[in-house]
């Protein structure tokens, strides 16, 4: 079963269930992937599937900081919520260590000798990471090293 067929499968049964809330976020989430499939002219794939769901789960973080940010927790609960139905569509994401691991490879791979190169590391991590870490925590990571690194040149 395809994730979309998974979607609608999951849809059908919120409907079932009257659950507004979940009905609310499965169409909006199988309306971005048919946009996407639009705006391709094909079929999307299981791995451009993911990437979709990543850029709304992206949207969701970044919702749940500016609310946070006004004070909203009534809207910092909904969005939570919405975020945790979202990452089950996900694969499984990968915890810090494990995006370390995978940074510290990525970095010996193109030799990278500071900040100046982390663009090259990002370029060849990311990929490796879609849809099983958040961006931000892998830069996060990747800054980190990459700083250790250049303070050791320099140092």
């Amino acid at each position: 079963m395809t994730i979309p067929e998974k979607i609608r499968a999951d849809l059908k049964k919120s409907i079932i269930a009257r659950a507004s809330n979940r009905v609310t976020i499965l169409r909006l989430l199988l309306s971005e992937i048919k946009n996407a499939e639009i705006s391709c002219q094909c079929a999307l794939s299981d791995d451009k599937v993911i990437g979709v769901i990543s850029t709304e789960v992206k949207r969701h973080r970044e919702s749940i900081e500016a609310y946070k940010k006004g004070n909203r927790n009534d809207l910092v609960d909904v969005e939570e919520q919405e975020l945790t139905l979202l990452l089950s569509y996900l694969p499984e994401q990968m915890g810090s260590e494990e995006i370390t691991s995978l940074a510290q490879q990525t970095i010996a791979i193109v030799e990278a000798k500071g900040m100046d190169d982390r663009g090259k590391v990002m370029s060849q991590l990311m990929p490796k990471l879609k849809g099983r870490a958040n961006g931000k925590e892998a830069s996060d990571i990747v800054n980190g090293l990459l700083l250790k690194i250049q303070e050791q040149e320099n140092g």
